[in-house]
C-alpha cells in the first residue's frame, strides 16, 4: 500500500516542521518581523532545552483562547 487516502483517492498530504531560519525567511518575505518579546522567548525554550510539546504547551498557555 502506497498510503492513506481520501475518499476521492488522493494521498493525504503529508506535514513537515518548518525551522526557525525557514520561517524568518518565508516571513521577511511577508513583511512579519518576531517582536523582541517573543524572540526572548524562543531563546529561553532553547536555553532550558524544551521539547516540542514543551514549547507548544507554553505558547498555548500565554497566547491560546480560552473556550
Amino acid at each position: 500500500m502506497s498510503g492513506p487516502t481520501t475518499k476521492s483517492g488522493k494521498r493525504l498530504a503529508k506535514g513537515f516542521t518548518l525551522g526557525r531560519q525557514g520561517f524568518a525567511k518565508i516571513s521577511a518575505v511577508e513583511g512579519i518581523k518576531m517582536s523582541r518579546a517573543m524572540d526572548a522567548e524562543f531563546r529561553e525554550f532553547d536555553r532550558k532545552g524544551l521539547s516540542p510539546e514543551q514549547r507548544r504547551k507554553a505558547i498555548a498557555a500565554k497566547y491560546g483562547k480560552t473556550r
